[in-house]
């Protein structure tokens, strides 16, 4: 049976502070960069220099002493390299219209053990919201930071960056570059009329230091739900849940870039990852962000309507197990006893019951396109939306008044 869902605070999880540590599902590692790393591709360099020197000064000699033809070596007629095809034209006018948009998240914290404090390096990656420096990210990747670092696609790297809040009930923050007003912001898409087998691509910070690595694939499976563990071997987790599923590969490091259609949109931000599995990625659906975003961008700070119900998502097995006329929805139901209704919420002073059914929000159906939670965090508090439900086999509606979450 599938697990309660709400927008309440016994729903919340704070995941722990990215470190660098190996992370379990959810994506974010240590960027891995030293001294080395720093000048062994300039001594590369100069010895493939040095090379090709010796190797003419030695051409030179061998043509004074014989005359003898250089053999050239048989070219395939039409080099099947030079051949682009439509697929290919797809994703590189994809990767050149977002590379701009995605940034690296870097950061510095402070982390005791048992040789006293000790500072961590954390990589991850950011999506450009405006032009004067709003960044959307995952919340793991810059939890507990002490100091943010972002890197643009061109190479500039920003030190005046503050981290402005986080969604208490998903894994997304926000960052702000300070000073800045020539940033190129990403275009939004539509998550809610994303379908399976659809062809994606994830651009991200792959293991840290990799900059805009480029994957392609397909959506795999959508409204996914995953316990995502922080560090190897930690019991803290994470309850995620209406994730889209992916095969693009996702990587550590990848954390908070985007994953987007062909039209170049980003439809989601890539968080979690399959430890023990190939090709399967997690992905947070953009649309469920937007009134969040809304509000960061109009008010510079994070607030999440609030609706005020627990809920099962509605499934076949859930529908069976309660009797229920549906295949989809959210049934207001609390199987620890209490109401399913906080009182004073907004859904109270709407009028819903327990054992009501919501099966939609405005006009768009919950199931596929997302859950209650996901839905209404399209709008911002304050907003009013109608919920269609169904109370005792009657198919009514309401108007709710959002209010603003309180973790």
């Amino acid at each position: 049976m599938n697990e309660p869902h709400a927008d309440t605070p016994e729903e919340t999880v704070s995941p722990k502070p990215e470190t660098p540590k190996k992370p379990q599902q959810v994506i974010g590692v240590k960027s891995p960069r030293s001294r080395r790393a720093k000048w062994l591709p300039g001594l590369l360099i100069l010895g493939a220099f040095i090379v090709g020197v010796g190797g003419t000064i030695l051409y030179q000699q061998e043509q004074v002493q014989n005359d003898q033809p250089i053999t050239q070596l048989a070219k395939p007629k039409n080099d099947g390299n030079a051949v682009v095809t439509k697929q290919e034209a797809d994703i590189a006018s994809v990767a050149e219209k977002v590379a701009p948009s995605v940034v690296s998240i870097l950061t510095k914290s402070q982390a005791a053990s048992f040789q006293g404090v000790m500072e961590q390096d954390g990589a991850g990656t950011g999506i450009i919201l405006s032009k004067d420096g709003y960044i959307l990210t995952n919340k793991h990747v810059v939890a507990g930071a002490d100091t943010v670092t972002v890197v643009t696609s061109d190479g500039t790297s920003y030190d005046n960056v503050k981290v402005i809040g986080s969604d208490p009930l998903n894994d997304i923050a926000f960052v702000k570059i300070d000073g800045v007003s020539n940033l190129t912001p990403a275009e939004l898409g539509d998550s809610t009329s994303v379908r399976i087998g659809q062809s994606v691509v994830a651009i991200g910070n792959a293991l840290g230091q990799y900059q805009n690595t480029v994957t392609s694939g397909i959506i795999s499976g959508l409204n996914r739900s995953v316990t995502a563990g922080l560090e190897s071997g930690s019991s803290d987790t994470e309850t995620l849940t209406d994730l889209i599923q992916t095969d693009a590969s996702i990587n550590p490091g990848n954390s908070g870039g985007p994953l987007v259609n062909l039209a170049g949109q980003v439809i989601g931000i890539n968080t979690a990852i399959a430890s023990d599995a190939n090709g399967i990625g997690f992905v947070i659906p953009i649309s469920s962000t937007k009134g969040v975003i809304q509000g960061v961008l109009e008010h510079g700070t994070v607030a999440r309507a609030y609706l005020g119900v627990q809920y099962l998502n509605v499934t076949a097995d859930v529908a069976k197990t309660y009797n229920l006329p549906v295949q989809s929805g959210a049934y207001v139901f609390n199987p620890n006893g209490g109401s399913a209704v906080v009182s004073g919420s907004p859904a109270d002073k709407a009028g819903l019951k327990d054992k009501d059914i919501i099966t939609q929000v405005n006009d768009t159906k919950i199931g596929t396109a997302g859950s209650v939670s996901s839905l209404i965090g399209q709008f911002q508090p304050g907003d009013t939306v109608q919920l269609t439900y169904i109370r005792d086999g009657h198919t009514a509606t309401t108007k709710v008044t959002l209010g603003t979450y309180k973790g």
